[in-house]
């Protein structure tokens, strides 16, 4: 986790203003083919050379760490260059359509990844465990190869560039003072505290609440990851429908309700049920952010936007994870109580507490998006209007 998170917080900031100066597919190209060339590196390390080239134990874990880092640094390039090439390449009606897509697919690669990646280890060993993830990249940087971008998208000529200070400090500024933008961040922010005590202290809660053994707390996570796939299909169906921004912060209310329900669980299979349905509105909140950041955000700023975003989202779930932690093993560690029958420990506290942020952070979002629609609302809003 760390050698994810120190890479986010110091390259993703400065990796947004020189995603902002930079072709976005020729940007993706270059990172797929560093981070598949990172990973084949990774072969040096698995017993591969002969025995006098072969690294000591402690040098093989410090080249994964190091591996891991720096293909994590081309992420921070990669991503804010995917969402500002979405924008390029996808009309404002239809990019949360795209969004959901793109988020079907992460969700399932996180729910099969794992499993598979296990199956490969144990059936063919390490080395064709490292070749299948280095050709992954490989089939996204010839998927990207067959994305055609208009002529007219092209980089900025250098004489637009400025200082880079100045132009961190321009996207911040404009970050600073645009509603939508703002909403987005703090409701991250102030909501990440539930999802973070969900992720962090979840295998407790199947202990000592659902009191299952651990091997089957990942049937829980599973049932999640399904559920998100299914959450961003639909989202990313009936977000236009509904209103990207109402989706947004409906889905910040629904999750926050159902992991309050999630609090209240003491059996597997409603748990399984219920974590299930969490992952719904968890996925459709990550289908409509997309769309808005690109509605109110010029081209020019999405790189510097986006990595800011992110990095305070990164933060945040550093400091959150660390303060659940903190207080499911010292402060609430033999806390139990009762309130209006219902009984309570350290754990679904925790759950109940994140869960009222997040519905404080819904509302938020609810009272400060209102009014605001994407382009194919707007129409269908006026032509309503029309036929009154």
């Amino acid at each position: 986790f760390v050698a994810t998170a120190l890479p986010t917080l110091g390259a993703g900031p400065i990796a947004g203003v020189f995603v902002d100066r930079w072709p976005k597919r020729p940007t993706m190209l270059l990172m797929d083919a560093l981070r598949a060339i990172l990973i084949v590196l990774l072969l040096l390390v698995t017993g591969m050379p002969p025995p006098p080239f072969q690294l000591p134990p402690f040098g093989q874990l410090v080249a994964i760490y190091l591996v891991v880092f720096l293909a994590t640094i081309c992420a921070q390039f990669f991503d804010p260059s995917r969402l500002a090439l979405v924008g390029d390449i996808v009309s404002e009606p239809d990019r949360a359509h795209a969004t959901g897509l793109l988020e079907v697919t992460r969700n399932l690669a996180i729910v099969v990844g794992p499993p598979v990646a296990a199956l490969l280890y144990f059936r063919f060993g390490v080395l064709w465990a490292l070749i299948i993830n280095a050709l992954s990249f490989v089939v996204s940087f010839l998927a990207l190869l067959a994305v055609h971008v208009s002529p007219s998208v092209v980089r900025p000529e250098p004489e637009q560039q400025a200082h880079f200070l100045r132009e961190f400090a321009s996207g911040l500024h404009f970050l600073m003072g645009n509603r939508v933008l703002m909403t987005i961040m703090v409701t991250s922010v102030v909501g990440m505290f539930g999802i973070s005590a969900f992720s962090a202290l979840g295998i407790f809660f199947a202990l000592q609440n659902l009191h299952i053994p651990a091997s089957l707390s990942s049937f829980l996570s599973v049932a999640f990851g399904v559920g998100a796939m299914i959450g961003a299909f639909l989202a990313g169906l009936f977000a236009p429908r509904i209103g990207v921004a109402r989706t947004f912060w409906l889905s910040i209310l629904i999750l926050s309700g159902l992991l309050l329900v999630y609090a209240r669980q003491t059996s597997f299979a409603p748990a399984v049920v219920v974590s299930f349905l969490f992952g719904i509105p968890y996925a459709a909140i990550g289908v409509a952010s997309d769309p808005l950041l690109l509605h109110v955000t010029p081209r020019t700023l999405i790189g510097r936007i986006f990595s800011v975003i992110i990095t305070i989202i990164m933060l945040s779930i550093l400091v959150s994870t660390t303060l659940v932690g903190y207080l499911a093993s010292t402060v609430l560690h033999d806390f139990h109580a009762r309130f209006l029958g219902l009984a309570f420990g350290p754990i679904d506290t925790i759950f109940t507490v994140g869960s009222l942020f997040g519905l404080l952070a819904g509302m938020y979002a609810m009272v400060n998006l209102r009014g605001l629609h994407l382009a194919r609302e707007e129409e269908e809003l006026q032509n309503g209007m029309k036929t009154r």
